[in-house]
């Protein structure tokens, strides 16, 4: 009996590891004007340091800015001239919010600034010429940056030394790069070599133990813990242990994985709040949130199946909010998504009530039921109280 108990007990605490909960709200979803009459082609984008606009870079050296507040204006849009045709994969504003890099295929590096929507070639792009940068971050103090490149090439960049390749790099494509908010660290996503961190002295280290999964991302979404997370395919996700001292001894904590979503992980936002947005094929979101190592549906594909089959069927590019589940979606076509929380009110007491009864009653009887049929003592027991009572009845009867 008492391994009974303990096999349910780990049972429960498995799936409060590995079960996703639905949101407290409803989200209601509208569609706003497309940033495109035709297909954009967006690949990603950056909601900027003051949350008031959003830099969207795509296919063929397609890179817009639209207001965060009100993305369907296109009266607020503005078409951005970078000059060229090959693609942009990666965005990331430099902490003050005054300029932004990009990174693209062949070498690509450039430098957006706020102040007349200028778009050039960063300094020293000739020592990443043919390459294609998959990834950019900046670092918090906003110092130095970080480039990957598909062929795992990682590089350091400042606009005093310009590129200087990171020794120790992957030999796998770098998916993410993410960094702390409070300390000069930060974490890099590989699709096979795994997890790596890089130092405050931009030295790279590769986390033993994470080789075997296929990483799309990583997150820091919150300065105030002492970790990252990473997300990989097959619905995974693993808590990067920073070590702040010495970060070449970092490690990562228990694996997590979520087979009951539907979908696969493809990619991230950083949602409101300190947790991040998951985006799954073909189109659904996940928030995640790392204080409580819990996730939560926040959009399924079927609420979007039965809002637009359409739209349903295309690729989020990115996510961002303005408050908690209260901003917009784009897809990679371009199409523009509000979506807004929808409070889900119990209006008759009498429900609730009766739930809450039906609950309390049918879990304990569910308990000692597994408990009943996994007893010989306890059958044998009721067995015999079966059979004496219907000898009473029996001799009543006589």
């Amino acid at each position: 009996m008492r391994a009974l108990l303990a096999l349910f007990l780990s049972g429960l605490f498995v799936a409060s590891i590995s079960g996703v909960f639905a949101e407290d709200y409803n989200i209601e979803l509208n569609l706003e004007l497309s940033v495109s009459e035709n297909d954009a082609g967006i690949n990603t984008g950056s909601l900027s340091p003051d949350s008031s606009k959003v830099l969207l870079i795509g296919s063929e050296g397609d890179a817009h800015l639209i207001s965060a507040n009100n993305a369907g204006d296109r009266s607020q849009d503005i078409e951005l001239n970078t000059g060229k045709v090959v693609d942009l994969n990666d965005v990331s504003w430099h902490p003050r919010g005054q300029s932004a890099l990009i990174a693209g295929d062949f070498g690509v590096a450039l430098r957006y600034e706020v102040k007349d929507h200028g778009v050039t070639l960063v300094n020293g792009t000739g020592a990443i010429l043919g390459f294609d940068l998959s990834s950019v971050q900046w670092r918090s103090a906003g110092d130095f940056a970080y480039f990957g490149s598909d062929d795992g090439t990682l590089w350091r960049f400042s606009e005093g030394t310009g590129f200087v390749k990171i020794d120790n790099s992957s030999n796998s494509s770098i998916t993410g790069i993410s960094c702390h908010g409070n300390y000069e660290i930060c974490v890099v996503s590989s699709l096979s070599n795994g997890i790596g961190v890089i130092s405050q002295s931009h030295q790279v280290t590769w986390i033993s133990g994470t080789k075997t999964d296929t990483w799309i991302d990583v997150d820091c979404a919150d300065p105030v813990l002492n970790e990252c997370v990473a997300f990989g395919s097959g619905l995974r996700l693993r808590p990067i242990l920073l070590n702040i001292i010495d970060a070449s001894k970092t490690s990562v904590g228990e694996l997590a994985q979520y087979p009951t979503l539907n979908g696969d992980f493809i990619s991230i936002s950083s949602g409101f709040d300190r947790t991040t947005l998951v985006h799954l094929a073909p189109s659904s979101t996940v928030r995640y949130y790392p204080l409580d190592d819990v996730a939560r549906v926040q959009i399924s594909g079927q609420q979007l199946q039965e809002w637009d089959a359409v739209i349903s069927g295309r690729q989020i590019a990115f996510i961002w909010e303005n408050s908690q589940n209260d901003g917009f979606i784009i897809t990679t076509n371009g199409n523009v998504i509000s979506f807004s929380p929808v409070e889900f009110v119990v209006e008759n007491n009498m429900v609730t009530t009766v739930i809450l009864v039906a609950v309390s009653v049918s879990v304990p009887g569910v308990i000692l039921g597994l408990i009943y049929m996994n007893s010989p003592f306890l059958q044998k027991k009721y067995l015999a109280f079966r059979k004496k009572s219907r000898l009473k009845k029996t001799n009543k009867k006589s």
